[in-house]
């Protein structure tokens, strides 16, 4: 664990090598996955930003170093580095972007129309081609996959399984394998 929701914060995190998941909590103990990140992302910004609590719990899935700036610090090196200032604020906005793209999946997509979308941005961010398809070089369980969508483990089980039916999914171990892109795709509408 790096850091939980409410925790206070003042600090910015880079990672050099690892990965860390994004995780919002709710009150009754389920979770929502946000996102995973990995070398050269950062997390902790708003609240370093706005002085206001974490806003989200962050823990490490594989071992991660970090690089940690403080406000002070981090301000100082903002105004003598401009460009920085920049890219950070393009960061944050392809974040809210995807914030945005979330609530309208919510709203739009159901759950397997939701599934075969995370299944596709995770093969193109983690995929390696195989003769046999795209390999999800992440492994993530089930529970993973229903909180990054905004479903129950159960439904997830029950649509990855109606995808292996239909011919575009396999499992390859722990490792899913996507067989048939196009028709996954075809599926998100």
């Amino acid at each position: 664990m790096v850091f939980e929701k409410g925790d206070p914060g003042d600090a910015l995190y880079i990672i050099v090598k690892g990965q860390v998941k994004v995780i919002l909590p709710s009150g009754d103990g389920n979770e929502a996955l946000l996102a995973t990140m990995d070398d050269g992302d950062f997390f902790g910004e708003l609240s370093m930003i706005d002085g206001e609590p974490r806003s989200a719990t962050i823990l490490a899935s594989l071992p991660t170093d970090t690089i940690v700036l403080r406000r002070e610090g981090f301000y100082e090196f903002l105004r003598a580095s401009p460009d920085v200032a920049i890219e950070m604020l393009q960061a944050l906005s392809r974040r809210l972007r995807q914030s945005d793209e979330f609530i309208a999946d919510a709203a739009f997509l159901d759950v397997p129309g939701r599934l075969a979308k995370k299944l596709l941005e995770l093969s193109d961010r983690y995929g390696k081609t195989t003769p046999w398809g795209t390999t999800l070089g992440l492994q993530v369980t089930q529970r993973e996959l229903a909180a990054m969508i905004g479903a129950t483990r159960e439904s997830v089980n029950k649509h990855l399984q109606a995808f292996r039916v239909q011919g575009f999914l396999r499992s390859e171990g722990r490792r899913l394998v996507i067989t048939d892109r196009e028709r996954l795709a075809r599926r998100i509408n």
